[in-house]
């Protein structure tokens, strides 16, 4: 059965770091979760725990239902099988203060971890009552397909991939497989860093269309960017905010999706247009 996540989470990396920012990350989550953002995408591997930390601990100060939340972090390679895997879910929920994580995701794939090996270690975590389901992240077409053969692999409930509007190479084969096969797509870096990712031109703050649509819709170019990626209802985007501010623009980013027009739409397909051919699945 296909997880169901909402379009729009919050990301943490990098959060949890800094002693003077942590109470305004924290508040910037909370506000997050009160306007509805309630996935928290996060990893061991983020600050060494310390964004699993924060979301803990805000978890805690803010008295939120654990209904309202979705927790999903990640273990790296190194850590995905067995016995270690199981030791670091375990420290993953020490962190978080949670009985169970929501989704529980293999970060990237490294070579270190035969997926057999994995996919037994996450079913088993599921049979303890750790995670409630697991997923991939990094993955593309042909790791899919092997991860699809080894036993019990097609329960694989999510594959968490860079996308954006200057990285669209997913859409040409792997977006279109997760969605034949039941996996939900994640997006991670929706808004490119904040513009930082330099992978196509042209560029996303000086484009004269990202501009005009801006101007037009009275939003900034990151919400068109994240606009964008939410446009096919089909894709969950877990943008990074640490502040109010930027929880708040974010959250009216799926209205903002079902206001911009076809026209507005084809104006952007036309600056960025799609892949015409398979290209090689971009990380950061």
């Amino acid at each position: 059965m296909m997880i169901n996540l909402p379009p729009l989470g919050m990301g943490t990396c990098y959060l949890g770091e800094r002693a003077d920012m942590r109470a305004a990350e924290k508040d910037a989550l909370a506000r997050g979760v009160a306007l509805g953002m309630g996935l928290l995408d996060t990893a061991e591997m983020y600050g060494d725990g310390a964004a699993e930390l924060l979301i803990g601990d805000m978890l805690r100060s803010r008295s939120l239902r654990r209904a309202d939340v979705t927790i999903v972090t990640k273990v790296c390679p190194c850590n995905a099988s067995p016995p270690t895997l199981y030791k670091s879910c375990d420290a993953s929920l020490a962190r978080l203060g949670a009985e169970c994580i929501d989704l529980y995701l293999l970060h990237w794939r490294d070579g270190s971890v035969a997926l057999p090996e994995m996919v037994g270690g996450m079913e088993e975590l599921v049979s303890r009552g750790k995670i409630r389901r697991w997923g991939v992240s990094n993955f593309d077409v042909a790791d899919m397909e092997e991860l699809f053969r080894a036993p019990h692999g097609d329960r694989c409930a999510a594959n968490q991939i860079l996308y954006h509007l200057g990285s669209r190479g997913a859409e040409f084969d792997l977006l279109p497989w997760l969605a034949k096969h039941g996996v939900a797509a994640m997006a991670y870096c929706p808004l490119a860093q904040g513009g930082q990712m330099r992978r196509t031109t042209p560029d996303f703050l000086t484009e004269p269309t990202l501009r005009n649509l801006a101007g037009k819709y009275n939003v900034s170019i990151f919400q068109i960017l994240l606009a964008f990626v939410l446009r096919s209802g089909n894709i969950c985007a877990i943008p990074k905010a640490a502040s109010i501010r930027h929880i708040e623009e974010n959250a009216s980013a799926p209205t903002l999706a079902a206001a911009i027009s076809s026209e507005d739409w084809a104006a952007l397909e036309a600056a960025y247009p799609p892949p015409s051919h398979k290209m090689h699945l971009d990380m950061d």
